[in-house]
């Protein structure tokens, strides 16, 4: 019987992925219970504060998950709430010496840990990268570091990552960032401002930099000016009425510093979410700065395709394109 392609790769995202494993922090159980196990889970869990969270909020959190999935065989998780952020590991059988620290989407409303992360994660990891999975805070929900408070975490979860590259065989110059949908709004955040002071240091791994080696912001929130701007992520973000000053401190485009690393562009023209222009707007603004982009824009996709979304159409071959040119990069050997 001919085994039919789109069926074969199809097949590892609709066996269901289990809960968390191996947390240091626990992360509640999905509505429903646990779905069959068979797909690759974190190796470990790393807290980013080793004495908490700084700026909580004065009512504490609790995390949550929501399962927006209607099919028990394929999970959608999206986390809120999150008061402890961390990194979930994923190390790959052979390393090589890379990592990618993958930022999620979910319009800052919460963080999809299944759809942008941690398919990614194992998709990276089986092609030799280690990967981290950033569970960051939510600036909607009262941190006093307000709308840089998930680049606190990503600056600091890429400084961590350098300071403990023995345990994972990685190189320190060599590791990357990628965001999706708001998640790439926080990466291109990371790789433009990885120098802001969005946090008082805690130890010596903040001596580190934070500047990711490239950065793949993947149908990316880039500017929090309307008519560009996602309406979610911009009022999560800044709040319901930002001043023109505040949106532009937030809108990477405006912020691209000459030493930016280099960075891999995809968007979808038929993106009826967050518009292209928001992708375009960013490679203006680093060809401006004399900064090295490779763009990709498709014809159809939509949004929030990630990996699952993108089988059969021509979109599917993205994550190639971007490990090609990583390999040009020299972040992929």
């Amino acid at each position: 019987m001919p085994i039919d392609r789109r069926s074969l790769m199809a097949a590892p995202l609709v066996l269901g992925l289990a809960s968390l494993a191996k947390a240091q922090t626990p992360v509640p159980q999905v509505p429903g219970g646990a779905l069959p196990p068979g797909l690759p889970q974190p190796s470990e869990t790393i807290d980013l504060w080793p004495k908490g969270a700084p700026g909580a909020p004065a009512k504490p959190l609790v995390e949550t998950v929501q399962e927006r999935s209607t099919d028990r065989l394929v999970t959608d998780r999206a986390v809120f709430g999150i008061s402890t952020p961390r990194i979930a590991v994923f190390r790959p059988a052979r390393p090589n010496g890379a990592a990618v620290l993958i930022t999620p989407g979910g319009g800052y409303r919460w963080v999809v840990v299944d759809k942008e992360g941690y398919e990614m994660g194992r998709w990276l990891a089986a092609r030799g990268f280690t990967a981290f999975v950033l569970f960051y805070r939510l600036p909607g929900e009262g941190w006093a570091a307000g709308p840089d408070v998930a680049l606190a975490d990503a600056q600091r979860a890429m400084r961590l990552i350098r300071h403990r590259v023995r345990e994972f065989a990685i190189d320190p110059e060599r590791v990357s960032a990628m965001g999706f949908s708001a998640g790439g709004h926080l990466c291109a955040d990371l790789a433009t401002r990885f120098d802001a002071k969005a946090y008082d240091p805690v130890d010596p791994a903040d001596k580190l930099s934070a500047r990711p080696h490239s950065a793949a912001p993947i149908y990316p929130v880039i500017s929090m000016t309307p008519p560009d701007a996602h309406p979610g992520s911009r009022d999560l973000l800044l709040g319901k009425t930002p001043t023109p000053a505040l949106e532009a401190a937030h809108s990477p485009h405006r912020n691209v510093p000459a030493d930016a690393p280099p960075f891999f562009l995809l968007h979808a023209e038929d993106d009826e979410v967050v518009p292209v222009a928001n992708a375009l707007l960013l490679r203006a603004a680093l060809k401006e700065k004399g900064v090295r982009v490779e763009t990709h824009l498709f014809e159809h996709g939509g949004h929030g395709f990630g990996l699952r979304k993108a089988i059969g159409k021509p979109v599917e071959v993205w994550p190639e394109l971007w490990r090609a040119w990583a390999r040009t990069t020299g972040l992929a050997l």
